[in-house]
C-alpha cells in the first residue's frame, strides 16, 4: 500500500468584497464504456464513422424494436465499481428518463435512477507526495448516450448524427467532497487513469468519451462542516451545473469563473438560480443554458421493455479475480521493488503503456538507472517529437540492452547517449551498433595511468591547487577523459586521480 496521509478537505477560499467564501464541488463523469457494440443494440461504436452509419433499428426508435441488454457493458460497469472499491448491486433496473431533443429519437433515455448497478465507492486523489484526499462516489449507473446535433454545416439547417445514440455510458456521480478547481482536475485525472487501467473506458476527452458535468456552489466558512454533520444540502448554497466539460484546464477555469459569478450575485443581495450552464472557453465565462431540472421533471418510470437486471455474486467474484493491478498498487510496487522516488513512480505509472515499458526495461537491472533513462531520455525525446510510447523507435529490449552495456562498463555514459541517438535513428542491436561505431570504453588501467602520470608531471601547479582544494581534482579527470576520447570510465579515473594525488 502507498504510504498516504488522508487529509480532510481544505477548501479554496475566495475573498469577496464583503465576505470570504468557500467552494463546494460535486461531479458527474460520463464515461463511454469500452465495448464494440452499443448498450441495447449490436451497432458498432467505432469513432469517426460516416454520419448515421452506426445505427441499428432500435437506436433509431423504429416501431416495434425492443432493446436487448449488452452483458459485456454490464460487466464493464461491475469492473469499474470494483476498481473504485464500490458496492456492486446484484439487483438493478432500468428506467425511462423522458425528455425531447432532436438527437434522441426515442423521446426518452434509458437510464438507472432508482436501482443503479453500482453503489457507494471512493477515489483516493493524491494532491502532493504522501498527501491524499478521499472523494466519495455516490453511485454509478448505466445509461444510453444521445446523438449529436450539428449546426455549423449549413446557415439555414441543422443536421443530426445518430452514431453515438445508444452508446453505453457509465455516469459516475461523486459526493460534494471537492473543494477547489485544482482538486477537481486532479479527481478527473485520477478517475480517468483508473478507468484506463481497468480497460472500461479509453478516457479520450477530445472525442467526448469522457465528459464531466460540474456542480458548483459557494458557502460561507463553517457551512460545509454543518452539512457534514447533518447531511443537509441547504448549508452548501444553490448549485449550478456546468455541462459537458472535456478539458482539465477548462474545468478549472469554469469553476473559478462560476464561483466568482455566484459570489458577486450573493454579495449584491441577489439569489443564485439553480440552472444548467455552458462554459465558453473563448470568453472564459459560463452562460445560462436552461433551468436545472429535478428528477420529477423527467417523469422517470421503470422501462417496460427491460426486466430488472439480476446478477450472481459468483459472476462478480469471477470479475474481481481478473482485475488488473491498479495505479496506486503499481506505484507502491515500483517504489518498493525498484527503489523509485514518489515523483518517478508517479510519472512511470501515469498510464499502462509507460508502466509496462519501464518494467520491461528495469526487469533484472538497476531500477533507478532504468527510470532515469526512460523518463529523461526516452520520454523527453518522445515529447520533443510529439510521439507516444507506442510509437517509440527505441524498444524496451533495445534500451535494456544498452543499459546492460553501460552497467558492465563496456560503454561510458557519454557513449550511451550517443548510442541512444543511433538506436533512435537507425535501430539495430545495441551491442552490434556499439561495435560498429567504435564505442568501447577504455578498461586498460595502464593506459589511463600513463595518461594521468603525464598530466601530473606536466602540471605541478595544478597538482598543488588540487591538494589544497580537492574539488579542483576534477580538472585531471576531465583531461584524462579528453585524452582518451571520452572512452575511459569516469569512476575509474576519479579513483585513480584521488590515489595519485593523495586526496
Amino acid at each position: 500500500m502507498l504510504d498516504l496521509t488522508y487529509t480532510a478537505p481544505t477548501p479554496k477560499v475566495i475573498a469577496g468584497a464583503k465576505h470570504d467564501w468557500e467552494l463546494v464541488i460535486g461531479m458527474e463523469i460520463h464515461a463511454q464504456v469500452s465495448s464494440n457494440a452499443k448498450l441495447f443494440s449490436g451497432a458498432s461504436t467505432t469513432f469517426g464513422a460516416e454520419p448515421n452509419s452506426n445505427v441499428a433499428f432500435v437506436d433509431a426508435a423504429m416501431p416495434g424494436m425492443l432493446p436487448v441488454i449488452n452483458d459485456f457493458c454490464v460487466e464493464q460497469a461491475v469492473r469499474t465499481g470494483l476498481g473504485l472499491k464500490a458496492q456492486i448491486n446484484l439487483f438493478s433496473a432500468f428506467d425511462r428518463k423522458n425528455y425531447f431533443y432532436p438527437d434522441l429519437p426515442q423521446g426518452y433515455q434509458i437510464s438507472q435512477l432508482y436501482h443503479p448497478i453500482v453503489g457507494e465507492g471512493e477515489v483516493l486523489v493524491e494532491l502532493s507526495p504522501g498527501v491524499a484526499r478521499l472523494v466519495r462516489i455516490e453511485r454509478i449507473h448505466l445509461e444510453q448516450d444521445a446523438g449529436k446535433s450539428i449546426h455549423d454545416m449549413d446557415p439555414a439547417m441543422s443536421f443530426v448524427d445518430l452514431n453515438r445514440t445508444g452508446v453505453a455510458l457509465m455516469e459516475i456521480v461523486s459526493r460534494p467532497d471537492i473543494r477547489g478547481p485544482e482538486e477537481a482536475a486532479a479527481y478527473v485525472a485520477k478517475l480517468r487513469q483508473i478507468l484506463r487501467y481497468l480497460g472500461t473506458c479509453d478516457g479520450n476527452m477530445q472525442n467526448g468519451n469522457l465528459r464531466a458535468d460540474v456542480n458548483v456552489s459557494v458557502c460561507r466558512p463553517g457551512q460545509y462542516e454543518k452539512y457534514q454533520a447533518t447531511q443537509d444540502f441547504s448549508h452548501l448554497g444553490t448549485r449550478c451545473e456546468i455541462k459537458n466539460m472535456n478539458s482539465m484546464r477548462f474545468i478549472q477555469l469554469a469553476i473559478d469563473y462560476e464561483a466568482r459569478r455566484q459570489i458577486a450575485i450573493l454579495e449584491d443581495g441577489g439569489k443564485v438560480d439553480q440552472e444548467t450552464r455552458l462554459y465558453d472557453p473563448d470568453k472564459n465565462e459560463t452562460r445560462s443554458m436552461r433551468s436545472k431540472e429535478e428528477a420529477f421533471d423527467y417523469r422517470y418510470f421503470p422501462d417496460p421493455d427491460l426486466l430488472p437486471l439480476e446478477i450472481e455474486q459468483a459472476w462478480v467474484d469471477d470479475i474481481a479475480a481478473s482485475m488488473p493491478e491498479l495505479p496506486d498498487a503499481k506505484k507502491a510496487r515500483f517504489m518498493g521493488d525498484f527503489g523509485l522516488t514518489d515523483y518517478d513512480a508517479n510519472v512511470l505509472t501515469a498510464d499502462l503503456e509507460s508502466a509496462g515499458f519501464f518494467e520491461a526495461v528495469a526487469q533484472g537491472r538497476d531500477g533507478k538507472s532504468a527510470a532515469n533513462w526512460v523518463i529523461n531520455e526516452l520520454f523527453g525525446r518522445l515529447n520533443k517529437e510529439g510521439k507516444v510510447i507506442a510509437d517509440s523507435p527505441v524498444s524496451a529490449v533495445q534500451l535494456g540492452g544498452m543499459l546492460d552495456l553501460l552497467a558492465s562498463g563496456e560503454i561510458t555514459g557519454k557513449m550511451a547517449k550517443d548510442l541512444f541517438e543511433i538506436l533512435w535513428t537507425e535501430g539495430g542491436d545495441p551491442a552490434e551498433q556499439a561495435a560498429k561505431h567504435g564505442m568501447k570504453a577504455v578498461t586498460d588501467t595502464g593506459e589511463i595511468e600513463r595518461a594521468l602520470d603525464d598530466l601530473i608531471a606536466a602540471n605541478p601547479g595544478q597538482v598543488e591547487k588540487a591538494k589544497v582544494n580537492a574539488k579542483l581534482a576534477g580538472w585531471f579527470t576531465g583531461q584524462v577523459l579528453k585524452a582518451t576520447g571520452g572512452k575511459a570510465n569516469p569512476a575509474v579515473v576519479n579513483a585513480m586521480v584521488a590515489q595519485k594525488l593523495g586526496l
